[in-house]
């Protein structure tokens, strides 16, 4: 019978002690390890280690006998301890990083960094007790994880300073809010283009501003924001904001005092004042005045849910039709109308029997005319909804949020032709409430085709500044279509060029725009710089209200002593796209240190 070969597990190998001096070899985690080079060998066999030690460091360690040799072994030995203390240390501060990251990220208090550091050392009591030590020298303290924020945000400031050197063209854009403590916040984010066409969007910083929120503060605020991270305000593009009077004012507006700054740089520099795209979108259909309808609907909802005995009934009565509750409507939040009027018609019946046994009987659901505006407002409403929905979102191209205003205004001229013929095709509502055996069947045509037609001419109206833009949006989105001779004349020569550029054509039909133009090389410097400009700029202020979404989550009732520092620090951690922090090089300056007691209060 053939025997089993033995396993290297099951010789049951030992190290030698007397292999310390004469190899330079000690046990190290039960492996035989190299004290010189710290070389790991994976048999502790004798001749394994000697060959080691005679092809590598015989030449140079045979000259220590006797007493020398043997202060030689322990001088190694306490230099691999040191070794081994620095990287557990090491390690333990990495982790302390990575978690007062993912606490910045996720909105928590620093202080969860005792409750996360308490959870582990339970699980390693039960899972790995020997890693108890090692756990336990993981600084979660609320004092250390604010200063490993801070720090964090710091290396993510130093690496957008490097990226902010290297932007060919850059864009801004602002808005204010104001925290819990009443203090005006001002979000600043910056969107650049470098050599290269490689877009970066960040934020900048929140700065407070105390006293009063002129355009005058602002633009202070504002300049200094961007000087501490060393822009070169030669390469300014354009400025995005809400629209507010301090923000575009013709005298004292952030804007106008941008451009003077920047007239005395370069009396030649234009920049574009932008309002936000999604701004307007909501400013235009506030044109559809329905406030028969949304009186009405807002009345109801108010007494159904400000009440609670009120709302867990309607509940129960909800329960056995197997259907959902109703929302409440609020003006600030640009999506709720839509979502309000759809659940109140699709409830309108519900909504009909619970206020007539209650007592207050709305008359509009029996009355057709006011159910059909009703209806034409639940589709419309939708229909914006939507566009509104295509708008938000980070990293947009401002290209592509002209565009989709664009096809809503045609898909307007379209629902006023059909609904003009009788035809409510696109507004499935209307129509469905067009079908009832109750409804007489004729849509009151011109007063919808009026309603469409105003928002229609609103949308120009408000929207008309980008008509400007749109010859250079044009040969941005498509330069191989653009006719030379419809274009500036310094692109012309250069457009030709390109659109014989047979290796480029193929490459635009396969790859997104703003990938694109990456391939585009020296040889059209004047195209590269219009494309730099478009892909920089902001279409909307939707990420300043998405920091503001974030700042009322980290400074909230429960944290309202939050400092300001830790609060841009925080933001600035959680809300980072193209930049990570670079925790390898934070950890090289620091070293373990226990969690202790601390008195920070956030």
């Amino acid at each position: 019978m053939i025997s089993k070969k033995r396993t290297v597990t099951e010789e049951h190998r030992v190290m030698q002690e007397k292999w310390k001096i004469s190899y330079f070899f000690a046990e190290v985690n039960g492996k035989p390890t190299c004290l010189i080079c710290n070389q790991i060998i994976a048999v502790s066999k004798e001749y394994n280690i000697r060959r080691h030690y005679t092809s590598t460091h015989a030449s140079k360690y045979d000259v220590y006998s006797g007493k020398l040799r043997e202060e030689k072994v322990k001088t190694l030995e306490q230099s691999l301890k040191r070794q081994r203390v620095h990287e557990a240390s090491d390690t333990a501060v990495r982790a302390s990083y990575r978690i007062a990251r993912e606490i910045a990220v996720s909105s928590k208090p620093f202080s969860e960094g005792d409750f996360i550091k308490k959870c582990m050392m339970m699980a390693a009591e039960d899972i790995c007790p020997e890693k108890r030590r090692s756990f336990a020298n993981i600084s979660l303290s609320r004092n250390t994880v604010a200063e490993r924020v801070n720090e964090l945000s710091e290396n993510l400031n130093s690496q957008l300073k490097e990226k902010v050197a290297k932007f060919v063209a850059f864009s801004v854009a602002i808005d204010e809010s104001t925290d819990i403590t009443d203090i005006a916040q001002l979000a600043v984010f910056i969107r650049g283009v470098d050599e290269n066409m490689q877009v970066t969007e960040e934020f900048v910083e929140l700065v407070p501003m105390k006293g009063t929120t002129t355009g005058d503060d602002i633009f202070v605020s504002l300049t200094g924001a961007l000087d501490r991270i060393g822009v070169d305000w030669k390469k300014t593009v354009s400025l995005t904001t809400d629209g507010a009077s301090q923000m575009v004012g013709r005298k004292a507006g952030v804007t106008a005092k941008l451009k003077e700054k920047l007239l005395t740089l370069n009396s030649d520099h234009q920049i574009h004042s932008v309002h936000c795209i999604i701004h307007r979108e909501v400013l235009c259909s506030k044109i559809l005045k329905m406030d028969h309808v949304m009186d009405v609907v807002v009345k109801a909802v108010n007494f159904i849910r400000a009440r609670g005995l009120n709302h867990r009934q309607f509940n129960c009565l909800l329960e056995e039709t197997h259907s959902h509750g109703l929302p409440y409507h609020t003006d600030v939040r640009w999506l709720s109308r839509g979502i309000v009027l759809k659940r109140f018609y699709e409830l309108r019946s519900e909504i009909q029997s619970f206020m007539h046994n209650k007592g207050r009987n709305v008359q509009e659901l029996k009355d057709y005319d006011w159910l059909q505006d009703l209806a034409f407002m639940v589709d419309m409403t939708e229909h914006l909804n939507l566009l509104n929905t295509r708008l938000q979102g980070r990293n947009k191209l401002v290209t592509d949020m002209h565009e989709s205003i664009r096809a809503f205004e045609v898909k307007l001229k379209l629902f006023e032709r059909q609904l003009a013929a009788n035809n409510a095709a696109h507004f499935p509502t209307l129509k469905s409430l067009q079908s009832t055996p109750e409804f007489r069947g004729i849509i009151s045509r011109e007063k919808y085709c009026n309603m469409i037609s105003k928002l229609l001419n609103e949308f120009g109206e408000r929207f008309a500044d980008l008509k400007n833009l749109e010859s250079d949006f044009s040969i941005f989105r498509n330069p191989f279509a653009a006719n030379p001779d419809e274009t500036p004349e310094d692109i012309q020569l250069e457009l030709i060029d390109l659109q014989c550029d047979s290796a480029l054509k193929e490459k635009f039909s396969s790859v997104d725009i703003g990938t694109f133009y990456q391939y585009v090389g020296p040889r059209y410097p004047r195209i590269k710089c219009l494309a730099s400009k478009i892909m920089s700029m902001f279409g909307s202020t939707y990420v300043c209200e998405q920091l503001f979404s974030l700042m009322n989550l980290n400074k909230s009732g429960l944290r309202s002593r939050l400092t300001n520092e830790h609060l841009n620090s925080t933001l600035k951690v959680a809300i980072a796209q193209s930049l990570a922090p670079n925790i390898d090089e934070l950890v090289q300056t620091k070293r373990c240190q226990v969690s202790g007691s601390s008195t920070t209060r956030n």
